[in-house]
């Protein structure tokens, strides 16, 4: 039986980064960790003891672009949360879940506990020896995957384009074989990314690195023809959220073919749409998950038909300011995790401000 808290430790984020308008300076953003009461928990809620919380692009865009939060500042990031049930609904207690649904209010994950609906909740049974910080993964960028895969009505004999290697690439990957697509290529600017994927289910990869959109096209075009492919028809996925992603995704489209927008980016980017309809192409957005299916992308993983392992990284949550100056400098090959178990307040029992 895990303990209950008195407080719980919470990693807020004070401002975002922002630039100043009449000199053009940066002014950094600035996460302050502090301990606060324990919530008291309404009818039908749980109060969570997190294991892990995923570093998703949606906080980065919080933190350093200016997405809007649910609330003003002081807040809590992270939605992407793994955890075991310590207290509110009894049926609940001591269960290892998910948390599913799109954030949590101005209270994140990246804390020791989280108060949230029972309702939200997805029980992880027969995870074997997956770490449960994995788990997190689970909940928005395996989760997310699925939901492209299936907003793109991925089948049985498809063929199918990644973009990007990285993120929630791999796991689109696997979806996309666990689908059961004939075949999946690859596209991406680093070699050993386009590796591994040869290892979770990418029968081909190319290298965009150095490449113009419409050169990475004509390569595309020309593995099709010289493997004996179809020429038409196929499903792009662009995963990357980067200007350079896109413009490469849209050269690639062909006659009668889908182009899956599945990560999320505030740069504007630029391309003819008249190509569209002389193709007969189509543009989906796809995103989150609905909670109903998380069942299902549950069994996938813990059967090992969604393998988490290769694909993803763990930090200590008291490290949240490195993790994400790394994830925005250099998005690193593997999906970051912060774990609670580190949360920092052992070696500051201060509040502490980090820039």
């Amino acid at each position: 039986m895990a303990l209950i808290p008195d407080t719980i430790a919470t990693w807020r984020m004070l401002q975002p980064e922002t630039r100043d308008r009449a000199t053009g300076e940066i002014i950094p953003g600035r996460f302050e960790l502090v301990e606060i009461p324990a919530p008291e928990l309404a009818a039908g809620e749980v109060l969570v003891e997190i294991a892990g919380c995923g570093v998703c692009e949606s906080d980065l865009g919080c933190f350093y672009d200016g997405i809007p939060t649910a609330g003003i500042p002081p807040v809590t990031l992270g939605h992407e949360i793994s955890g075991i049930v310590v207290a509110g609904e009894t049926s609940w207690l001591d269960k290892e879940v998910v948390i599913t649904g799109n954030g949590s209010g101005i209270h994140g994950g990246f804390a020791s506990h989280i108060a949230v609906p029972a309702a939200n909740l997805c029980e992880i049974t027969h995870r074997g020896n997956i770490p449960l910080e994995h788990m997190a993964a689970v909940a928005d960028t395996v989760a997310a995957s699925f939901q492209a895969g299936r907003r793109a009505a991925v089948a049985v004999g498809d063929n199918v384009v990644v973009i990007g290697a990285g993120g929630r690439g791999p796991f689109i990957v696997q979806m996309a074989k666990a689908f059961g697509a004939a075949t999946v290529m690859v596209v991406d600017v680093v070699d050993s990314r386009l590796r591994r994927m040869l290892t979770c289910g990418a029968d081909g990869v190319i290298t965009a690195l150095g490449k113009t959109p419409a050169e990475v096209a004509a390569e595309v075009r020309h593995h099709r023809e010289t493997h004996g492919l179809p020429a038409c028809g196929w499903k792009i996925f662009e995963a990357t959220g980067t200007c350079a992603g896109r413009e490469t995704a849209a050269a690639i489209v062909g006659k009668g073919e889908r182009l899956i927008v599945v990560a999320s980016d505030t740069a504007a980017v630029e391309y003819a749409m008249s190509p569209f309809p002389v193709l007969d192409a189509e543009i989906i957005g796809s995103d989150a998950c609905p909670p109903d299916a998380y069942p299902q992308v549950l069994d996938m993983v813990t059967s090992g038909k969604i393998v988490l392992g290769p694909f993803v990284q763990t930090r200590p949550m008291s490290w949240i300011r490195e993790a994400f100056a790394e994830a925005r400098r250099t998005p690193p090959d593997r999906h970051t995790i912060l774990t609670a178990d580190d949360i920092g307040l052992e070696d500051c029992p201060e509040p502490k401000s980090c820039r």
